[in-house]
């Protein structure tokens, strides 16, 4: 029996990356998934196949997520498609690599338009569309944890997110509902290597205890397990997911 046989799941920002692979392992687990992406249809239409292909069910879904009106279409969208959404996972997110003294109006407003606002826009809506006893996971980053230059906006946004999660969880559990936060370390992918060099990624890499950077299943197999029933007693944590980076 299949973990997530009969659920719905909605993965923010899924066409590529972490989200990505999410969005494949929670259809391997069962789950009927909705893959959310902005531009890159191409991206989304292959996860989607790849569900299809092994006899799961998918429906790609363009939604800007940082847009409230958008993400009420998706919601919709969704729930027209498969009549339900059981889980909720915020994924989508952008990294602006640079000092903070660097970063210009433009950019700060859309990091914090993509990372922030977008989780409070779903929120909202699962809070009136996600079913009883459904789950949520947000991905944040263990940046939140440490002082790494360039990387403050970024940090800002998660840590944000990360609180909106956890009152979001006691709001929400009233309704049997649990919501939760996943923190990676460094993760190889495209978002990742973005604006570093390979000294950098070395670097990152050696401050990990396991003394490498992160794949994209280590963390869509920690996802798996909070969205599952075994995890149903846990609702408002953050698992760092890390190889040990702290």
């Amino acid at each position: 029996m299949q973990p997530l046989q009969g659920k719905v799941a909605l993965v923010t920002g899924s066409a590529r990356g972490i989200g990505a692979e999410i969005a494949l392992t929670l259809a391997k687990a069962g789950a009927k998934v909705v893959v959310n992406y902005v531009q890159d249809q191409a991206a989304a239409d292959r996860v989607c196949a790849a569900i299809t292909a092994t006899g799961g069910e998918c429906l790609a879904v363009q939604a800007d997520v940082s847009d409230p009106a958008a993400v009420q279409k998706l919601f919709m969208a969704a729930i027209e498609r498969f009549r339900q959404i059981d889980i909720l996972v915020n994924n989508a997110g952008i990294l602006v690599f640079k000092e903070i003294a660097e970063i210009s109006d433009g950019e700060f407003d859309r990091i914090v338009d993509i990372n922030f606002k977008s989780v409070f826009y779903t929120l909202r809506e699962a809070a009136a569309k996600l079913v009883d006893h459904g789950r949520i996971v947000t991905v944040s980053s263990t940046v939140t944890r440490l002082m790494l230059p360039k990387y403050g906006a970024y940090a800002a946004t998660k840590a944000a997110v990360e609180q909106l999660t956890r009152i979001f969880a006691r709001e929400a559990g009233k309704r049997g509902i649990t919501a939760n936060i996943v923190s990676p370390g460094p993760v190889d992918t495209e978002l990742f290597r973005s604006g570093k060099t390979a000294a950098d990624i070395e670097r990152m890499a050696a401050m990990a205890a396991l003394g490498r950077i992160g794949a994209a299943d280590d963390i869509a197999r920690v996802v798996l397990f909070l969205v599952s029933d075994e995890a149903r007693w846990i609702t408002g944590q953050n698992i760092g997911v890390n190889g040990g980076i702290i």
